[in-house]
């Protein structure tokens, strides 16, 4: 299988399958002599890992970070970073009575047409806990972006048909949901639970926001700020549209009212999301995803089993009524990988 890879200076590889052993990351091109240590990547592990409340998947696992190379009394030697987290609370047999039928919306089908083989046991490297080792190279990458001055923020918009009226950053890691509206969130998890006593699910809008990036990083053609960061958060499987600033709303504005003007204060709006051209304006970045319903849903429903044979399927064991909350971390961790990569890049092209 090839595509595991991203990046290209600061380039990471991840491994591993949701029922295997574990998952984890090699991690090239990292600064050298930057202080590091477990707690670091652990505290954003942590926001990520199953099992963190009634409205996510009840599988518990520690996701307890392992740093096996590229550090040396604390600092990061500039050496391959490799790091894995091992699974302890697989139950594979919650899958046998599905293992040869095709979940909708899931990639069982698709697996098996390119592979001609596939993991039915929490679907390998479909699954989402692939994304534990994107978080673990993420939390290296703030690290070097913290010292550039750069915050990446992402929270929860809207959930289960229901929007957030405030934007509040300070509410984020205090209610279930990481919106960024306490109130909307109480209504989201409500709505969630009730899905999830229904054997459904739901999907919602994750919004992002990067600040302190310089001006002048991307590239004009094709590795625009914006391809990149949209070729990062369209590689996590739940995610099927991405817009940056004001996004589809432009479409029903005049370019007098969508267009950035500027005065001798720099610019006076930032309907284009921090970048013009390709390239960053040193404006924040903004962009907002959008996460589909989960797909593994114990709701009956029509399929084929790989005899091609018409069948009905409840997908049992334990799985997110919503992935909002836990995605964002991983949309944060994203963002990181590619700003760092592209700050390094700059770099070598003015060495």
């Amino acid at each position: 299988m090839s595509g595991s890879s991203f990046g290209k200076i600061f380039k990471i590889s991840t491994f591993g399958e949701s029922h295997g052993k574990g998952v984890g990351v090699i991690i090239d091109g990292v600064t050298p002599g930057i202080e590091i240590d477990a707690a670091d990547i652990q505290f954003q592990l942590n926001r990520r890992k199953p099992g963190q409340s009634d409205i996510t998947t009840p599988r518990k696992e520690s996701d307890q970070i392992h740093i096996l190379s590229g550090v040396f009394e604390g600092k990061t030697t500039g050496t391959p970073m490799g790091l894995v987290l091992y699974n302890k609370d697989q139950i594979s047999s919650d899958y046998n009575a599905i293992k040869d039928l095709f979940r909708p919306g899931h990639a069982d089908f698709t697996y098996l047409q390119k592979y001609g083989i596939r993991d039915h046991k929490g679907s390998g490297r479909a699954s989402g806990r692939e994304t534990s080792a994107r978080v673990a190279a993420g939390a290296v990458a703030m690290k070097i972006l913290k010292e550039k001055g750069v915050q990446i923020t992402a929270y929860t918009i809207k959930a289960a048909g229901i929007s957030c009226e405030n934007r509040d950053l300070s509410v984020i890691e205090h209610n279930k949901m990481r919106a960024c509206d306490s109130q909307a969130a109480a209504k989201m998890e409500q709505k969630i639970r009730a899905l999830a006593e229904e054997g459904d699910s739901a999907g919602g809008i994750i919004e992002c926001i990067a600040t302190g990036v310089a001006p002048g990083l991307g590239e004009p053609v094709f590795e625009k700020i914006d391809a990149e960061l949209a070729r990062a958060v369209m590689s996590l499987g739940a995610v099927k549209a991405v817009e940056f600033g004001l996004g589809f709303a432009c479409v029903d504005m005049k370019g007098s009212e969508h267009n950035d003007s500027m005065d001798s204060q720099g610019f006076k709006t930032n309907n284009a999301g921090g970048m013009i051209g390709g390239i960053t304006t040193g404006e924040d970045i903004i962009f907002r995803i959008a996460v589909k319903p989960t797909s593994s849903i114990s709701k009956p429903q029509n399929t084929v089993d790989v005899s091609g044979e018409e069948q009905i399927i409840r997908t049992e064991g334990r799985h997110d009524p919503c992935i909002c909350p836990r995605i964002v971390p991983v949309v944060e961790a994203m963002t990181a990988l590619v700003l760092i990569d592209m700050y390094k890049r700059e770099a070598a092209l003015l060495s």
